[in-house]
């Protein structure tokens, strides 16, 4: 009997028919696999390798699968496959800069400036800055790295009276930080929405999901005292960075 023969039946001895459902002894054959065998962003075996290694209908692998991509194991990437999720950023709901939050939590930050112009205003960002409809704000698109790894892009218009001779100073690090020491506005409170929506490509391109998988997009208007300083975009890779919070009567 061949080694390739031996390891199949084995894989297949892991399926039984025992009161545990086919599908769940398969997602915790899989889990194992990802976990001790593959590890972060390496990619599953194709749904006829599973298959035919343990025995099981596609239905039982797919629903194994989506199991697992639910709860955030794995990530589905569109025309690629199905890969190991990265351990994602841990983050609580507060007001930090993006490289603020980063060291906190005893990862390496590090940015990529794409855009640092400026431009006119888009017309809801003017509202949000209180600037006239066609005004010039201060627009910088940049992509955030964790410890190497893309997190988020971030897309931000700065009122121009009250951070003038931003794009003069280094931008790959904290805004927040020098909006505060060389602009004396330090960023002290913020509205802020968040949902969940699909890659758009350029984003998707960016952070190396593709085009249309699951994203936490973020929308802020940051304030320095009565002053709105910051309207902001940003769209974070789901399998990479979570949301904690703690929730009282």
């Amino acid at each position: 009997m061949s080694a390739t023969t031996t390891g199949t039946e084995a894989a297949r001895a892991a399926i039984n028919n025992s009161q545990v459902p086919k599908h769940e002894q398969l997602r915790m054959i899989i889990l194992r696999l990802a976990k001790e065998e593959l590890g972060p962003g390496a990619r599953l075996p194709s749904e006829r390798t599973l298959m035919d290694s343990y025995g099981v209908s596609r239905i039982t692998v797919r629903a194994a699968i989506g199991r697992l991509v639910n709860e955030g194991h794995l990530v589905r990437v569109p025309a690629k496959g199905t890969f190991v999720a990265d351990s994602p950023v841990q983050s609580t709901l507060h007001l930090a800069s993006f490289t603020q939050e980063m060291e906190a939590m005893g990862h390496v930050p590090s940015t990529v400036v794409l855009v640092a112009e400026s431009a006119a205003a888009p017309d809801d960002t003017a509202e949000a800055l209180s600037l006239p409809r066609g005004s010039e704000a201060i627009h910088l698109r940049r992509l955030r790295l964790a410890d190497g790894r893309p997190v988020s892009v971030d897309d931000a218009w700065y009122n121009p009276e009250h951070a003038a001779g931003l794009l003069d100073i280094d931008l790959t690090g904290s805004v927040y930080k020098a909006l505060a020491a060389q602009f004396g506005h330090q960023i002290d409170r913020a509205r802020q929405s968040v949902r969940s929506e699909g890659a758009p490509a350029d984003v998707g391109a960016l952070l190396g999901t593709g085009t249309g998988a699951p994203v936490l997009a973020f929308d802020r208007v940051s304030y320095s005292g009565a002053l709105a300083i910051e309207h902001s975009r940003s769209w974070y890779r789901s399998d990479r960075y979570s949301l904690n919070m703690e929730v009282r009567l």
